[in-house]
């Protein structure tokens, strides 16, 4: 069977535009009086309206808390830095850069692909934002600091209060060399031994003995 052609004016019409390929100035949407998208659009609107307080709270809780975190963390890179861990630190600042991007291209993958605003706590709070974009693609150049970075900050706050945690409960034993000079424990051995008239480690001895 013969493919019929298509007139010009078919070709036109089924054509993309090479510099205008979401069709804002060619085609049905251009010649359609209502707005395709910008912050005029009524679905722009109504996403724009779906950001709550709560929403506000939870975006400055998740900047403060990361920033906070990343300070306490990064002072105690500072002192514990050492020049012989200079190729293991450029290889995770690369490794880490590769992974953030990757692991950012998935989620904005992810959210703009599936889920609906309608879902509970989660649309609202995370997909909203994603539909907003693809509507009034210029959105976020009102958003200030807080709007822009309070999920980004959210995802970091669980592995950076892990960090700190291990920075933080770190026993490195440094009261011992001068404990020791002053003769410290030694001392209250000879002062429990005289209260109370127990040698010191006289159980544990008594174990070591045992022969059955």
């Amino acid at each position: 069977m013969a493919a019929s052609l298509l007139s010009e004016t078919d070709i036109r019409h089924r054509s993309m535009a090479e510099e205008d390929p979401n069709g804002n100035e060619h085609g049905a949407a251009a010649r359609s009086s209502a707005p395709r998208w910008g912050p005029q659009h009524a679905g722009a609107r109504q996403l724009a309206r779906l950001y709550s307080p709560g929403k506000r709270l939870q975006e400055w809780v998740c900047v403060i808390l990361c920033l906070f975190l990343f300070i306490i963390n990064f002072s105690f890179l500072l002192l514990h830095f050492y020049t012989v861990h200079i190729f293991k630190i450029i290889l995770g600042i690369v490794l880490g850069i590769v992974t953030a991007d990757f692991a950012s291209g998935m989620v904005h993958w992810g959210a703009d692909t599936w889920g609906s605003v309608d879902i509970p706590v989660i649309g609202k709070a995370f997909i909203r934002p994603f539909r907003e974009h693809h509507i009034d693609p210029t959105a976020i150049t009102r958003h200030d600091f807080i709007e822009t970075n309070g999920d980004n900050c959210m995802i970091p706050i669980l592995p950076l209060s892990h960090m700190a945690y291990k920075f933080l409960t770190y026993t490195p034993g440094w009261c011992n060399y001068p404990l020791d000079l002053l003769g410290f424990w030694r001392r209250m051995e000879r002062l429990i031994e005289w209260l109370t008239g127990q040698k010191p480690r006289s159980d544990d001895m008594a174990w070591a003995k045992k022969t059955d």
